[in-house]
């Protein structure tokens, strides 16, 4: 049969359909690229907004459109929450959770009876699922340490959809290091859903030692972290990572918020200052370098209640961190949560007007971010050959550079000239030399 994966959401529902397709593979089938015709779709949903349902939703249908006759698998985080309305949706044959997502080819293998549903109690799981790494063409691999989440921000849904956290072990992050090496690799994405949670369900290793399973592998020479949460970003942990020769430049640390009231009713559990002070203890480790220290962020726009008084302090914090890039989303009500009973909730129009300031303010800082790279020598690992003929890759600060050195797959040093701005609006950097 031919497979087809549609992933919608977080770079761990990306990491978790590719480590499906191996799966696939393994046992026979064929995979085909998204939106070619299949005999079966495998949408992997998110559940993250409202938005995110609706296209989980859609993406049902459009599979149908594709091919009327295919058989359509739903999984993560839509389907944990609302597997029964999963299973009504026209053509679909099998509903998975997350937890199930490690034996899809044994319920493929018998999909041809009536709808199946398998989605387990994610809020007594305790096991890490063992997924394989995935990758990116052949440059970056990405492997998944940690799932599930404890925190209950007033906001989030995801807790109820992953579960509580649950942590590779460190033998297990160091035998997929040593493999991943052993193919050639030279950077690799350590993902989670709550990744400064790693190690907590295991009483004792840290996303640090995690990190260290690095240690001594000649091809991987970088490590890059997925997302990051203030939460157990101590002193001695900040130490740690920023000292290690291997961990890349560029820290997406979540804010959400720049307004201490906000982050309270958000749940986020820090302040404002609190947040400042390790942006500040990150960019102090490095120095000199500190300039060119990637801090990136999410911020959430007319969180539920917020003032235009509370919207100007998320403003002026932004501003005053400087961040090299701003991911903004309009906040989004999700039922079952304490965010969506709150009083004051702004309206669609007041939400996307927030938003939009946010995004301006973000666009300035990053371009400011990419001015200190200029008549600088960086190294870039390459990636892939564009249109225009030149290779496109990036610094270990996560900045995109194009330029007519090297080939794709390789680490080269390049001189840094100026930035350059797609049609999108997008942003990289440009080496003439």
């Amino acid at each position: 049969m031919k497979v087809s994966f549609i992933t919608l959401g977080c770079r761990v529902n990306s990491y978790e359909s590719d480590a499906m397709a191996g799966l696939l593979r393994a046992r026979g089938f064929e995979v085909v690229p998204e939106g070619e015709f299949a005999d079966v779709y495998v949408v992997n949903t998110c559940t993250v907004t409202n938005i995110a349902d609706r296209k989980s939703r859609q993406m049902v249908s459009k599979c149908r459109r594709i091919n009327p006759d295919a058989r359509v698998v739903v999984t993560g985080c839509w389907s944990q929450r609302f597997p029964e309305e999963a299973a009504k949706l026209p053509g679909v044959c099998l509903v998975l959770g997350p937890a199930q997502k490690n034996r899809i080819a044994d319920y493929l293998e018998g999909i041809d009876g009536p709808v199946r549903t398998v989605v387990g109690d994610v809020m007594h799981a305790r096991e890490f699922e063992e997924l394989s790494a995935s990758a990116e063409g052949r440059t970056r691999a990405y492997l998944k340490i940690q799932d599930g989440c404890n925190r209950f921000c007033s906001y989030c849904a995801i807790p109820f959809a992953r579960g509580a956290v649950r942590s590779r072990s460190l033998d297990s992050v160091r035998r997929e290091l040593e493999k991943l090496d052993s193919l050639g690799f030279a950077e690799v994405v350590l993902t989670g859903i709550h990744l400064t949670d790693y190690g907590r369900d295991l009483d004792g290793p840290t996303l640090a030692d995690a990190i260290d399973c690095a240690n001594g592998l000649d091809s991987v020479r970088r490590i890059r972290l997925g997302s990051l949460e203030p939460h157990g970003l101590t002193d001695e942990m900040i130490s740690r990572i920023t000292a290690n020769p291997k961990v890349c430049r560029q820290f997406h640390l979540s804010l959400q918020s720049g307004s201490d009231t906000v982050l309270e009713r958000m749940r986020r559990g820090y302040t404002a200052g609190e947040y400042e002070a390790i942006v500040s203890k990150i960019r102090a480790a490095y120095g000199q370098d500190a300039p060119r220290v990637a801090i990136t962020t999410d911020v959430i726009a007319g969180f539920a209640g917020e003032t235009e008084e509370e919207h100007n302090e998320t403003l002026a914090f932004v501003r005053r961190i400087g961040f090299a890039r701003m991911h903004v989303f309009p906040y989004s009500r999700r039922s079952g949560t304490k965010a969506d009973l709150m009083p004051g909730q702004l309206t669609n129009a007041q939400k996307a007007e927030r938003a939009q300031e946010l995004i301006s303010v973000g666009r300035e800082m990053e371009r400011e971010f990419l001015r200190g790279f200029i008549g600088r020598d960086e190294q870039v690992l390459l990636e892939t050959r564009q249109k225009d003929g030149l290779n496109s890759g990036y610094t270990d600060s996560y900045v995109r550079v194009c330029t007519a050195q090297g080939e794709p797959d390789t680490l080269v040093s390049v001189h840094i000239d100026s930035i350059k701005e797609d049609t999108n609006g997008e942003m990289s950097l440009l080496s003439h030399s």
